[in-house]
């Protein structure tokens, strides 16, 4: 399996998994880019997989569905645009035109009906987990989304994260505000000033673990970070993530 990042509008990733001639694609939220670079390449598109129902995840699938006949997976409990296999969380689904299967997690918290694709040791993680950071709570609650980072901190460590916004920077900013002195995120601020705008993801799982504050609010330094932050005793896990995720809202 190759992946390929598309670029759309100002900071979003499509991601095209693919081979010499076949593509599935993954929150394909703006048509033109994603037929030009198809074009390009002389392929052709056997599915589409989405996370949410936002429209810079979805507004390509129309065009892409009305020039081509192939399935769109996503939320059931969300409106998506030409979606034909509606899905919660727990299904496994087969692309055979790629010989590739993806676990479906639900990840409730940026939107409700939030999902993940797991597969070939590949997160595809929508909104919900990005590079040192997270998606904003839109739809969902502290404890769902703070339950759904627990199910992707539960996946192997060398697991490849593919996020769908270059948010990597800003994110690092703000995570050392909490851990200034972390030698893992400086050594990762430094990775992602040197690639000079290209991408930054995908990054590995364990690479987040040490460096993601979403993913490390059981961590004491974190903990007493967030805490002194608000001036009020805060206790490790949800209580030290709605306060982290209050935190960057407000920065």
């Amino acid at each position: 399996m190759r992946v390929t990042a598309i670029p759309a509008f100002r900071d979003n990733y499509v991601w095209a998994l693919h081979d010499d001639r076949s593509a599935i694609l993954v929150d394909p939220g703006e048509a033109a880019p994603i037929l030009a670079w198809l074009d390009s390449h002389h392929l052709k598109p056997v599915a589409i997989l989405v996370t949410h129902h936002h429209a810079d995840h979805v507004g390509g699938i129309r065009e892409l569905a009305a020039r081509h006949d192939l399935p769109v997976y996503g939320p059931a409990r969300e409106s998506i645009p030409g979606r034909t296999h509606p899905l919660a969380g727990g299904e496994t689904i087969n692309i055979e035109a790629l010989g590739l299967g993806f676990q479906v997690l639900a990840t409730p918290g940026h939107t409700l009906g939030h999902l993940c694709y797991v597969g070939q040791g590949a997160l595809f993680c929508g909104d919900t987990l990005f590079s040192c950071g997270c998606g904003r709570l839109f739809e969902g609650t502290p404890a769902q989304m703070h339950a759904s980072l627990a199910r992707i901190k539960a996946l192997p460590g060398n697991t490849l994260v593919y996020c769908a916004h270059e948010y990597t920077l800003e994110n690092i900013d703000f995570a050392l505000e909490l851990e200034p002195d972390n030698p893992a995120l400086l050594l990762r601020f430094e990775e992602v000033r040197a690639l000079r705008g290209k991408p930054s993801v995908p990054v590995s799982l364990s690479t987040e673990l040490a460096t993601n504050p979403f993913l490390r609010c059981e961590e004491a330094l974190v903990v007493v970070a967030a805490a002194q932050h608000f001036g009020t005793p805060l206790q490790p896990g949800l209580e030290a993530f709605a306060a982290v995720r209050r935190w960057r809202d407000e920065r």
